[in-house]
C-alpha cells in the first residue's frame, strides 16, 4: 500500500508547532505518506522501505522541515504485537496466574513483521519527529542512512545484531554488542530466553568453549500483591502494612 492513509485516534496532536508539521508532511509527500500518526505530543511518520532515502534526504535539506540530527535508530519486531504476557487485570484471587502464555501465537511471517524507527530532531524549528518503515520477515532490508546521518552507523549495527535488520549500502554492517561467535539475533521474538549456545572454561583444553544451551527455557510469573483489604490486618491501613 502505497497511499495516504491518517490511521490516526485524534486528528490533532495538542501542538501547534506539529500540527502544522504534519500538514507540511502531507502536502510535501503526498502519497508517499503511508501512515500519518498523531498523538498527543507526538507524531509518526510511515514510509515504505523504497521511499525512505528520498524522504529521509528531503526531511533533512527540506528548509521546511530541516531534521539536522539523528537522534536515536532502533529496531521493534512486530511477531507478538497486540498480545501480552503481563495483563494484571488477569490475575486470580490467589495472586498468581496471570496471562502468561508459554508458548505465544507469533506472527513470524508477517510483511510487516519489522520495522525500523528513526527519531529526528530540527535544531532550526524546534520540532522532533518519528519516522517508521516496516519491512518483512521475508526479506528484513532497508537502506542505509549513514549517508545522511553518519551518526546512524552504530545504531544500524546495532539494530542488525539484535533483529537481524540488513542495511543496505551500510559501509561496515558487522555485530557490535554480541560475541563474534554469537547464534541468533536476541531481540526477535522467537529467540529463545536461554540463548542458543552456552560457555564454559574447559581446563582439558584450557580455553573457553562454546556448547548447546543444557538449561530448559522456563517463565518465571511473579506473584502480584494487591493493595486491597485481603492482605490488611485489622485497624492497619494500606500505608502502614506496606510499610
Amino acid at each position: 500500500m502505497n497511499q495516504l492513509a491518517d490511521t490516526a485516534p485524534s486528528t490533532s496532536t495538542g501542538d501547534a508547532r506539529l500540527d502544522a508539521l504534519a500538514e507540511s508532511l502531507v502536502e510535501s509527500f503526498t502519497t508517499r505518506v503511508q501512515e500519518l500518526i498523531r498523538a498527543p505530543g507526538e507524531l509518526t511518520l510511515v514510509v515504505t522501505p523504497a521511499d525512505l532515502l528520498a524522504v529521509c534526504g528531503e526531511l533533512r535539506d527540506g528548509p521546511t522541515f530541516s531534521f539536522e540530527q539523528l537522534i536515536d535508530l532502533c529496531g521493534v519486531d512486530y511477531a507478538a504485537f497486540g498480545q501480552s504476557e503481563w495483563e494484571t487485570e488477569l490475575a486470580s484471587s490467589d495472586g498468581f496466574g496471570r496471562g502468561v502464555d508459554r508458548e505465544p501465537d507469533l506472527n513470524l511471517d508477517s510483511d510487516r513483521r519489522f520495522a525500523v524507527v528513526y527519531h529526528l530532531l530540527s535544531v532550526k524549528h524546534n520540532r522532533r519527529l518519528r519516522l517508521r518503515v516496516h519491512v518483512s520477515a521475508s526479506s528484513p532490508m532497508v537502506d542505509s542512512v549513514v549517508s545522511l546521518w553518519p551518526v546512524a552507523d552504530w545504531f544500524e549495527r546495532e539494530c542488525f545484531d539484535l533483529f537481524g535488520i540488513l542495511f543496505n549500502g551500510h559501509p561496515d554492517l558487522r555485530r557490535i554488542l554480541t560475541d563474534y561467535g554469537f547464534v541468533g539475533h536476541p531481540f526477535r521474538k522467537d529467540f529463545p530466553l536461554s540463548g542458543q549456545v552456552e560457555m564454559r572454561y574447559d581446563p582439558e583444553q584450557q580455553r573457553v568453549v562454546y556448547e548447546p544451551v543444557s538449561i530448559e527455557p522456563r517463565v518465571l510469573v511473579p506473584r502480584v500483591i494487591r493493595d486491597d483489604s485481603r492482605y490488611l490486618d485489622e485497624g492497619l491501613t494500606s500505608g502502614e502494612a506496606n510499610a
